[in-house]
């Protein structure tokens, strides 16, 4: 079982950011950890002692939330997580002190990742990040300094007044740190979000995209999802493209349970009023084979040959001899994730 705990807070949003958050709320994170753990221990009723593989701590900004707010959680963890979970936390550059990694290291999480985005003062001004590249190189290295050695961070590409030089620079950069992961993801413009007036900040190049695959595969990680590269591979992120099942905790996160999608409330004072309310979506078996389809194509998990229909195997098969499916193990297997949509919606 996955576990998903989302944190609301963070100092400032960015303007590409459309995930539940809030900048003006810090007063109520004591409460709100509180309901977290009211929902939590509901969820964890439910579960077998150590049957929890992977722990996700996102957001927001985790790295807001002190590490002593942090440990009720753990405490009511324990004897549910196995001896071997992977346990990671996201953090930004400017709060993930010195101080808060060996508090959060001390608790017993061992991966981290950071939102970089970009090494380029400019370019994270545009953005609205909140940190300097002196923030990033400090606390990446004061991450493995503490003891991390998962250590992870994002960029973000195809933002207006991107180039190939900036982009090698900004991937140059990364690799100069102590990471064994990077995510790499294209600019999109979300609904109410501050770049929704303005979406000529996001660049259609597909030659770009293909560049950043590159340039990071070249230098030794592996591409494990479209957008997920690495030499240590995310048990959590496989196990959202298995599609298998997980408990969301906390105001906006998602659980997925059997064939139900289950959602608290996402505002935060009714989550803190009522953290056991969950509305319920139940997915038909079509839905659920399409969110198979999409996520095994885009990722390394693929599609067991079981799960399609004879026309859909027939459709595969034609791009098997088309070299554009790898077929092993009963497995269609995609060989450029940058065509998954396209080749789903074919097989569909």
């Amino acid at each position: 079982m996955l576990l998903y705990i989302h944190i609301p807070y963070c100092d400032s949003k960015c303007h590409y950011c459309s995930f539940n958050s809030f900048t003006d709320r810090s007063q109520s994170k004591v409460e709100y950890i509180k309901a977290l753990q009211r929902q939590l221990h509901k969820e964890l009723e439910t579960l077998k002692p150590y049957s929890i593989t992977s722990l996700f701590i996102g957001g927001g900004t985790p790295s807001t939330i002190e590490p002593s707010l942090y440990e009720p959680i753990f405490k009511l963890l324990n004897g549910y997580m196995q001896e071997d979970c992977e346990i990671t936390i996201e953090a930004n550059p400017n709060s993930a002190s010195l101080d808060w990694l060996k508090g959060v290291k001390g608790l017993g999480m061992n991966r981290i990742s950071f939102g970089v985005q970009s090494f380029n003062s400019a370019k994270l001004k545009s953005l609205n990040r909140s940190h300097t590249p002196q923030n990033a190189y400090k606390a990446l290295e004061d991450a493995h300094k503490v003891g991390f050695e998962n250590i992870s961070l994002d960029i973000i590409y195809n933002v207006l007044g991107d180039t190939k030089a900036l982009l090698k620079k900004d991937i140059d950069e990364a690799f100069r740190l102590p990471i064994n992961h990077i995510s790499a993801y294209e600019l999109t413009i979300e609904e109410h979000t501050p770049f929704e007036k303005t979406p000529h900040m996001r660049v259609e190049n597909l030659e770009m995209v293909y560049f950043v695959r590159n340039e990071i595969i070249q230098r030794g990680f592996n591409q494990y999802e479209v957008s997920n590269y690495g030499l240590y591979q995310s048990r959590h992120n496989l196990g959202y493209w298995q599609l298998q099942e997980y408990i969301g905790v906390g105001a906006g996160a998602v659980g997925f349970r059997a064939n139900q999608r289950l959602y608290p409330h996402s505002n935060l004072d009714a989550y803190i009023a009522h953290p056991l309310y969950q509305s319920i979506e139940v997915l038909k078996d079509e839905d659920i084979l399409l969110e198979k389809i999409f996520l095994g194509l885009r990722s390394k998990v693929g599609i067991a040959k079981k799960l399609l229909t004879p026309s859909m195997q027939t459709k595969a098969d034609f791009l098997v001899e088309a070299k554009k499916l790898l077929f092993q193990n009963d497995t269609y297997y995609n060989i450029n994730y940058l065509l998954s949509d396209e080749i789903a919606l074919y097989l569909m």
